[in-house]
């Protein structure tokens, strides 16, 4: 307020009146000399007054001299207002007195006009006519345009100063929006040469340069992202436009770009854009959509061979007792061996098209590993060597028996791969923040050339007729499942299989390493058994049944340090509503509903979910005290 009234001041101060008018042709500003020059009343001089209204009161009073038809000459005045433009102009009014109006048009809208009384000009040019009888009428007659034209043209440089300051400050928000969309938004020359950019290459492709202005694209990219560009490029160059995806090798990213043909000049205006979290989901979600596919495909000739094993099983049974001679022993051994791998594999099958998904949780990679080491050494001869190397930091969510099926599975390969003897290496890094890697190497003598090209095929084994050709495959569902990729390789001393799972940090707040627990469960047999863990843990324990009685134990004991509830209470509310009604405190949920439920799917938005059952470890692991390892059953 004080800004506005001293800004009023300011204009009161000036010789010249001046208005404001907005785009609905009210009144937003005008100064004293305004009201003096017209003889104006208050409620015309006031902030929301009605142009109409002011040209009718000067209409009326004689300031345009005698009109025909006053509402015809109001209402052309009135539209020539609404499609209003830069002017000047000189007038004489009814009083005598000439004055000149300038306006100009607003970048918001409306317009500013100001009025100047020249009637002393004017009459000082008169005195200079009738008193210069040394000039000549022409030198006369030319000064007098030369004035008017300068008039003019001062008035049209205003208009054009304007008009430069509006277009630089269109072109500077179009720049700051293009700089703060989140993708690459460039244009190269018929060249190649960059003459835009919004200086998000870097941010889009990590590794390139931000200021590119002026480099041939082929610089900026490097030689594998360019070859893969540039047929589209040269496409857009001949016209056609198009929009693609591909894989950066120097970023681990993936690119999806636009590029559009300039219909003004040559050149070729670019959009790139990261979608690697986009490709990851897809890739999971085409996962899980092939697992259901292959579930019904299966299921039906899985059901019918499993009686048909029965089948056979039964009857070699009953051949085994029979007195068929030592040659039989043998060939119904063999039958039933044969009998029993077909069983298993149909449990290998029924395991991948399963409707178990991805599951994340948060999970400390090196307790991890140490676990799984503990697991798997147990099964290496002992002239072979299992290490492990963990280059991360922190938690990831990823889903703990999964991962750890797979890696043991891998472990299990590379061992039968070194035979006797040798060095086995899981290892964890991240790379370039979106991609985390678990790797397993082994000093065997590394995959044949077409294990590399069929390895994760399903039934395709090298172990003949020992091997069931299922391992690597399961290993490759479960990482699209998590939206993420498996890649086989020789190392020059072995073999190496990579898993790259995208990479999650666990975002959620610490749990305090002791304090007071309140426990919501509505089930006392498991409030029994989850406060004997959280006592182990070295946690003090309330407990609650439902909501409410939950709420008034949290109003009556204000050293909670954490609320462990269930998803479904007793009484009207879910275990949910507490994250509402206890926002002061640290919740976290657990569940037996399955991951598709709508309440499970509202607790997977609040954070990581612990499903039941699970183990003393398993909740350590979900709270953050203890690396999390494999699921485990609660006893």
């Amino acid at each position: 307020m004080k800004n506005l009234a001293l800004t009023q001041a300011g204009l009161n101060l000036i010789q010249q009146a001046l208005t404001i008018y907005d785009s609905d042709l009210r009144l937003a500003v005008c100064n004293a000399p305004f009201a003096q020059m017209f003889d104006l009343p208050d409620a015309l001089t006031t902030p929301g007054a009605r142009f109409e209204d002011t040209i009718r009161h000067l209409v009326e009073r004689g300031e345009y001299g005698p009109v025909d038809d006053p509402e015809t000459f109001i209402h052309d005045r009135v539209e020539t207002a609404r499609a209003f433009e830069p002017h000047y102009m000189e007038r004489t009014r009814a009083n005598g007195r000439t004055i000149s109006v300038e306006g100009a048009p607003l970048p918001q809208g409306g317009w500013v006009t100001v009025y100047t009384d020249i009637t002393q000009t004017r009459a000082q040019e008169q005195l200079l006519r009738t008193r210069s009888e040394l000039l000549s009428e022409e030198v006369l007659k030319r000064s007098e345009e030369l004035a008017r034209t300068n008039r003019n043209l001062a008035a049209t440089n205003k208009a054009l100063e304007e008009a430069r300051r509006e277009l630089v400050e269109t072109e500077a928000r179009t720049r700051t929006t293009t700089q703060m969309m989140p993708a690459h938004i460039a244009r190269v020359d018929a060249d190649g040469h960059y003459t835009f950019s919004n200086n998000r290459l870097g941010d889009v492709m990590p590794g390139r340069p931000a200021n590119i202005l002026g480099l041939h694209i082929s610089e900026t990219l490097g030689p594998q992202a360019y070859a893969r560009v540039r047929p589209h490029l040269e496409a857009a160059q001949d016209g056609r436009q198009s929009t693609f995806e591909f894989n950066d090798e120097m970023s681990s990213r993936r690119i999806r770009a636009a590029f559009t043909p300039d219909p003004l000049e040559p050149g070729v205006y670019i959009l790139s854009q990261d979608v690697t979290e986009e490709t990851q989901v897809r890739a999971a979600l085409q996962q899980t959509r092939r697992r259901e596919i292959a579930a019904q495909l299966t299921s039906g000739l899985a059901h019918d061979f499993s009686n048909l094993l029965t089948i056979i099983l039964g009857m070699q049974s009953r051949l085994a007792r029979m007195d068929l001679g030592p040659e039989a022993e043998p060939l119904i051994s063999a039958t039933l061996s044969a009998a029993r791998r077909g069983g298993r594999l149909l449990d290998r099958i029924a395991d991948m098209t399963s409707q178990r998904g991805w599951q994340p949780r948060p999970l400390s990679l090196a307790g991890f590993l140490d676990e799984l080491r503990t697991l798997a050494t147990p099964s290496l001869p002992e002239g072979m060597e299992l290490r492990t190397r963990d280059d991360t930091s922190g938690a990831y969510m990823a889903d703990p028996g999964l991962l750890q099926d797979a890696l043991l599975n891998l472990v299990l390969n590379a061992r039968d791969a070194c035979g006797e003897a040798g060095t086995i290496t899981l290892s964890a890094q991240e790379v370039q923040e979106t991609w985390l890697e678990l790797s397993v190497e082994d000093s065997g003598p590394g995959f044949s050339e077409t294990a590399l090209r069929h390895g994760l095929e399903p039934f395709f084994t090298t172990k003949g007729g020992e091997g069931s050709g299922l391992g690597l495959a399961m290993v490759y569902d479960m990482t699209k499942l998590a939206g993420g990729s498996v890649r086989l390789a020789n190392t020059g001393r072995g073999a190496r299989v990579s898993l790259r799972l995208p990479l999650r940090r666990a975002a959620q707040a610490p749990v305090p390493d002791t304090g007071l627990v309140l426990l919501a469960e509505d089930s006392r047999d498991l409030r029994e058994a989850i406060r004997e863990m959280l006592t182990g843990l070295g946690f003090s324990v309330v407990e609650a049944a439902s909501v409410d009685e939950a709420c008034a134990l949290a109003e009556g004991l204000p050293d909670i340090a954490l609320v462990l509830s269930d998803i479904s209470l007793e009484g009207d509310s879910p275990g949910l509503a507490l994250a509402d009604r206890l926002p002061h405190l640290p919740v976290r949920f657990m569940t037996s509903l399955p991951p598709d439920h709508p309440l499970h799917i509202r607790a997977h938005r609040l954070g990581p979910v612990l499903p039941k059952p699970f183990s003393a470890a398993d909740l350590a692991g979900f709270l953050g005290l203890v690396p999390l390892p494999a699921p485990a059953q609660m006893g």
